[in-house]
């Protein structure tokens, strides 16, 4: 629900690190063009394995994990948590693959100063309605504060976590793209196409897939790797609106299952 990036995990000049890091990471794995067709709507899709990403936003613990954010407001989450098993097997996937994988993490400076003026709708919704900065026990008993920068809250959840070669960012709003070296990441690995796994479909993920169209990046959301507590008992859910806006107008919108059969295909 709460989606956007700062500038990284480790701040502005760390970026351009992981930047050439991840660029000789993808050289170094010889990654050769492979197109692969993926089922989707509102029509099947090539894609150039080479040129893919597989983009993960906010899989964290204060979004998906009990004791996090959004549990402890009393939001439903069994969604968010239902999307992690569909996107462990992608990201197993894809790795095999040698796609590069990129996780953005809604997070915070400690003392805030990322979240927004004093009277901006950023900051008024997150310190009202979610309690950013706010001092809570995590489920292991550390202490941690709600949204922070590398706390236990903005840990990506277990099953999910990233290794070595992945990349890591750090947003401070809904989308990806918003002052963060997202953009430059991409084009600096050579990516085209965009493969969107994450929470939440209406927000975080509807936020950067929009700011990723205007780009000319080509979109691809996984269907059943995302999930959305808004609207989600009302008979037309937020999510299944937002698939619906996507698949006729921001990209293509397809499944874990696609995606992996497609690859497999090859």
């Amino acid at each position: 629900m709460l989606t956007a990036m700062a500038v990284s995990t480790l701040g502005g000049i760390a970026v351009t690190a992981m930047t050439k890091k991840a660029a000789a990471s993808r050289s170094s794995n010889s990654t050769k063009s492979r197109l692969i067709k993926i089922d989707a709507k509102p029509a099947p899709i090539a894609i150039d394995t080479a040129k893919t990403a597989v983009i993960v936003v906010d899989m964290e613990n204060d979004f998906g994990s009990k004791g996090g954010m959004f549990d402890l407001a009393g939001i439903d989450i069994s969604m968010i948590q239902k999307a992690v098993g569909p996107t462990a097997k992608v990201l197993a996937a894809a790795r095999n693959a040698n796609i590069k994988i990129v996780y953005l993490k809604m997070g915070f400076h400690p003392d805030l100063s990322d979240l927004g003026a004093p009277d901006s709708v950023s900051r008024m919704r997150h310190l009202q309605r979610m309690h950013v900065g706010k001092t809570v026990q995590a489920p292991d008993g550390s202490a941690s504060r709600i949204l922070i920068r590398d706390t236990w809250g903005t840990d990506i959840v277990p099953q999910l976590k990233p290794q070595a070669e992945d990349v890591v960012m750090y947003k401070t709003r809904f989308s990806g793209f918003y002052q963060t070296d997202l953009d430059n990441v991409l084009k600096t690995l050579g990516i085209k196409h965009l493969i969107f796994t994450g929470c939440t479909t209406s927000v975080c993920v509807d936020s950067t897939i929009r700011d990723a169209m205007f780009r000319d990046y080509q979109p691809v959301l996984l269907a059943d790797c995302t999930g959305e507590p808004i609207g989600n008992g009302l008979s037309r859910s937020n999510h299944e609106a937002t698939l619906l806006t996507i698949e006729v107008l921001l990209g293509w919108v397809s499944s874990s299952d696609e995606f992996i059969k497609a690859l497999g295909a090859a």
